[in-house]
């Protein structure tokens, strides 16, 4: 019984960073139109990035400050490189996105080392909060809480703020509202700075669970694309869902069949796309 919450939480825990890299992804991908496989490339940046300023911030600083600048430069990469592919198939970013992640991990490599390095966590959240649940620390149930708040926080920006309901609205129709005067190049930024934000804190949380790698991100993306899938493309709620849907589920195999672990995520994408084509929360006409 152990074992199987064991592996329970440890698959909802993936499923909250696959559930993060996945709203990121959807909010880029609702608005921009933008298939950003450089994703996880900014989320171990923001990882490394934590890191090195760690000793000078703490961690709960570097929490904030690392997926902020992170964020910075992902608007920097928008604004000089992505922005030039905005109506353009969507091969072409789905290309040079992929390109940019290989130059990620290599700048990675050449600053800090292809080797792996552990960022230090405050020992009060390294503890257990059970003796006999020995898994559940703190560490974990700062993860989840960090996860909730930052999934209502941002439905909140979406439907109550002015720039916030211009995004839902220009993911809908952006030319309509590009008719309106509205400044669609801020809108893109935003929401694209948004999406980077949640993969920094997304890289800076699994930095502390797991360490860092140049490569971290790479375990993420792919099944972040599947959660978009089975959620439903344009669903916020439904790339939440579809995260945490995958992540339980890998979770659960792996303490029956650990070989069928990742195996389970991708059958998962293809029943859902045999009986629902637009996914568990999407929109009709996305697939079907």
């Amino acid at each position: 019984m152990e074992l199987l919450l064991f592996n329970v939480l440890n698959g909802l825990l993936l499923g909250v960073f696959y559930a993060l890299m996945a709203m990121g992804l959807s909010l880029i991908l609702g608005l921009n139109r933008i298939i950003n496989f450089a994703h996880g490339g900014f989320l171990a940046l923001a990882g490394y990035i934590a890191y090195s300023l760690l000793p000078y911030l703490g961690f709960f600083g570097v929490l904030i400050v690392a997926p902020l600048l992170t964020a910075v430069l992902g608007v920097l990469v928008e604004r000089l490189l992505i922005k030039r592919l905005y109506g353009r198939d969507p091969l072409f970013s789905l290309l040079l996105t992929f390109g940019l992640v290989l130059i990620m991990e290599d700048m990675i490599r050449t600053i800090w080392g292809a080797q792996g390095l552990p960022l230090q966590i405050p020992a009060v959240l390294q503890s257990a909060l059970s003796q006999t649940y020995f898994f559940i620390t703190g560490y974990r149930v700062l993860i989840l809480g960090i996860a909730v708040a930052l999934t209502i926080g941002l439905l909140l920006f979406l439907r109550f703020t002015k720039i916030g309901l211009r995004i839902l609205a220009g993911a809908s129709d952006l030319d309509t509202i590009s008719a309106l005067g509205v400044n669609i190049h801020l809108l893109r930024a935003v929401s694209f700075a948004a999406g980077i934000f949640l993969a920094g804190v997304a890289g800076v949380l699994a930095a502390g669970w797991q360490g860092l790698s140049p490569q971290m991100g790479d375990s993420l993306i792919m099944p972040s694309f599947v959660a978009i899938i089975v959620g439903g493309v344009g669903s916020l709620l439904g790339s939440l869902l579809g995260g945490l849907l995958i992540g339980v589920a890998s979770g659960v195999t792996s303490a029956f069949y650990p070989q069928a672990s990742q195996l389970v995520i991708y059958l998962i994408m293809a029943l859902v796309l045999a009986i629902r084509p637009r996914g568990l929360l999407g929109k009709k006409g996305v697939f079907e």
